[in-house]
């Protein structure tokens, strides 16, 4: 029997489609054996992070609620889920209460991100029905400020069909500062606020939606989803660009001045290395408020002698300009002086207060 060249070659599609057919078999199966294959990517339009905070001013009780505008997350056909929170994108709606958050709270010159890992089992899967919600408690690594621990919270997945979930915190996840070593830092937030109380125990709300992902891999950035997602998303919480107004400039000086994270060897007026996680902050910041002269004034604590004190910090104050020369700062815009241990910020009654004392500061030259 012999056939046409037509009909060859309809015969030899069908032969090399007989391994396509074999590989997409596979796969669904596959897909059927592991709920998480072939992955999970976050939905942006339907994912959110919030945290309540409650302070006492004047007797009263403000609750506030906050969010995140940056965060990713993904999960891979192995079940092992990754939530990565870009702390400077914290929203207060506010833009001075927002660089206090990133600045003198989280730290973030230093610490940028805060990150969630857990490992999702098939088990954890077979509640979740096509359509429904399912309660569970999650076990998972929470790392932030340098500090990780092993915690849980309550949630609820709901399935929208098999294609597509939505986890939800079924109660708040209860976020305890002193756990990860900011409860200082809540203090200076406080103090340099206004002087009130802040509780040191923040509640977590979330909203994390996942689209199973269509094929290869990768992870999905988050700017969380605006009132009206129809919208184009604007990243509010986020640092401004460009030039900074005079009210921006003059803010950010007062509150990188409250930092206390420039350091010098112990009686010496070198800079140790880990100042310049916030040094090179203010450098960028001065560079966007090109019409400010900036004055830089040392401090000290109220131990050792007043001279010793008043030369000290004069060195001190010095080096910080130097340092900003070095990086492109034009020397006429900068000013230097010590004050020694005349203008304390807070008594000088404790280890923590004297630690407040020894500061750079950092303000326009007028």
């Amino acid at each position: 029997m012999t056939i046409s060249i037509a009909q060859f070659g309809r015969l030899l599609v069908r032969i090399l489609l007989v391994p396509v057919f074999l590989v997409a078999a596979m796969t669904a199966a596959m897909a059927q054996d592991n709920p998480f294959a072939p992955g999970w990517d976050l939905d942006p339009a339907g994912s959110y992070i919030r945290f309540i905070s409650t302070k006492n001013v004047d007797g009263k009780e403000v609750v506030e609620t906050h969010s995140f505008a940056t965060f990713s997350s993904v999960i891979e056909p192995t079940g092992d889920v990754k939530i990565v929170v870009k702390l400077e994108s914290v929203d207060t709606n506010n833009d001075l209460r927002n660089v206090r958050m990133r600045f003198l709270f989280f730290e973030t010159f230093k610490f940028p991100e805060a990150i969630v890992t857990t490992k999702l089992t098939p088990e954890m899967a077979s509640g979740v029905q096509s359509s429904g919600s399912s309660l569970m408690t999650m076990p998972f690594n929470f790392e932030i400020h340098g500090e990780a621990r092993q915690v849980s919270t309550d949630i609820t997945v709901t399935a929208e069909g098999n294609d597509r979930i939505v986890v939800n915190s079924a109660r708040p996840f209860r976020f305890r500062v002193a756990e990860f070593g900011l409860q200082n830092n809540l203090t200076k937030i406080a103090q340099t606020a206004g002087g009130f109380q802040i509780v040191p125990e923040m509640d977590v709300i979330f909203q994390l939606a996942f689209n199973r992902r269509a094929g290869g891999f990768g992870t999905q950035v988050v700017t969380a989803a605006p009132a009206q997602p129809a919208q184009p998303v604007q990243p509010v919480a986020l640092e401004t660009q460009g030039e900074f107004s005079y009210e921006e400039c003059t803010g950010r000086f007062e509150i990188l001045s409250e930092t206390g994270n420039i350091y010098f060897s112990s009686g010496s007026a070198r800079l140790q290395p880990d100042s310049r996680f916030v040094l090179s902050e203010i450098t960028d910041i001065i560079k966007r408020c090109p019409r400010l002269r900036v004055l830089i004034s040392g401090h000290t604590d109220s131990d050792g002698t007043p001279n010793y004190n008043q030369r000290l910090s004069e060195q001190r104050a010095q080096s910080v300009v130097q340092y900003l020369i070095r990086e492109g700062i034009d020397p006429l815009r900068l000013y230097s002086a010590g004050f020694g241990e005349d203008r304390p910020m807070v008594p000088n009654d404790s280890p923590f207060n004297k630690g407040r004392n020894r500061r750079i500061e950092f303000s326009q030259f007028r």
